[in-house]
């Protein structure tokens, strides 16, 4: 009998302690999902009432001041009114049924070189308005310039950010619109952080086209993956036995609402099929994204023609303003060489 009743009272135990660890797994992997969906909204997902798109248009948040000062506040000012004051607006329908904008600026020079093209592209959550010195460069180069409103941004639409993988498409897209009107063209690319990542992952595609001659890249990460661990740590301080499991289930998030998953999303793989000259530049102390990037990057790259340069001090995206005579000297000398100006 005792053994009887010792069996009952074992099994009502083992019972309630299932029961009490299913409870509180289920809790755990609730707040799990609950904290994921509330980061991918703010993150990626431009018309949920809390992001941070919707909190910068509405003034609620303001644009985190540079990490370094600029030392190319003059350009940057003499550029800004020369793209407002030429920039011509341009449009497409993407693959998925979105009204992507753009604007357009002719060569900024004498006696353009025909047929030559640079594609400027932003970085998260910016506009292209902050490409304004890029573009008056490349202008002053005699470039025709197009640079777009990545999807969900300025006067682009599209619900989800894709963090550069979906962009990519998009950017494929708008060399077709350029190679469309002219045959002949030359196509330079040149994007920063997560528009870097969209140049790198459109450069690795099997079927960029030919116009395409060479592409540079700014503070780009190695993977949405990647950036978002990274971000996990830096900016929340989480270990990364918690970080793992909160961007696994963003990613999981991401895919069903917007399509792809983090671990896709990487340049480096894409990275593996390139082959057009490639400039990779970041900014020693850029604390968004890892300096680390650069390298891993550069390694991942299968052109034989590739370059990187580590500008000390700048912080992300910064480095054009940390040291711009360095900076320009370095993309002059590769532009002017990959397209033999």
């Amino acid at each position: 009998m005792e053994e009887v009743a010792m069996t009952q009272t074992t099994s009502t135990l083992t019972k309630k302690v299932l029961i009490g660890a299913g409870v509180t797994a289920a809790a755990t992997v609730g707040a799990l999902y609950a904290t994921a969906n509330l980061l991918f909204s703010f993150a990626l997902d431009t018309q949920a009432r809390r992001s941070m798109m919707r909190r910068l248009q509405d003034g609620e948040l303001e644009d985190p001041q540079p990490e370094t000062p600029a030392a190319d506040m003059a350009e940057q000012e003499e550029a800004a009114d020369w793209f407002e004051e030429s920039k011509q607006p341009i449009s497409m329908m993407s693959r998925d049924g979105f009204k992507l904008h753009g604007w357009l600026v002719d060569p900024d020079c004498v006696s353009p070189t025909p047929h030559l093209y640079a594609i400027c592209c932003h970085g998260y959550s910016g506009d292209p308005t902050e490409m304004a010195k890029y573009a008056h460069r490349y202008a002053r180069m005699g470039f025709t310039v197009l640079v777009p409103a990545s999807r969900g941004h300025e006067l682009s639409q599209g619900r989800y950010i894709g963090m550069g993988w979906m962009e990519r498409v998009d950017l494929m897209d708008w060399i077709g619109v350029i190679t469309a009107a002219d045959p002949q063209a030359r196509i330079l690319l040149h994007g920063n952080s997560m528009g870097g990542a969209a140049v790198m992952m459109a450069a690795g595609e099997a079927s960029l086209p030919r116009n395409v001659v060479s592409a540079i890249e700014d503070s780009g990460f190695t993977s949405v993956w990647d950036q978002f661990m990274f971000n996990a740590r830096s900016l929340y301080h989480l270990p990364r036995w918690a970080a793992r499991p909160l961007v696994a289930t963003m990613s999981l998030i991401c895919r069903h609402r917007a399509g792809y998953g983090f671990r896709e999303a990487s340049c480096v793989r894409q990275l593996h099929h390139t082959t057009i000259p490639m400039l990779f530049i970041h900014g020693g102390a850029d604390d968004f994204v890892s300096p680390a990037s650069l390298e891993r990057n550069f390694d991942a790259c299968a052109s034989i023609d590739r370059q990187k340069m580590m500008i000390p001090g700048a912080g992300h995206t910064m480095a054009a303003s940390t040291d711009p005579e360095r900076y320009w000297r370095r993309v002059s000398n590769f532009v002017t060489r990959t397209f033999g100006l």
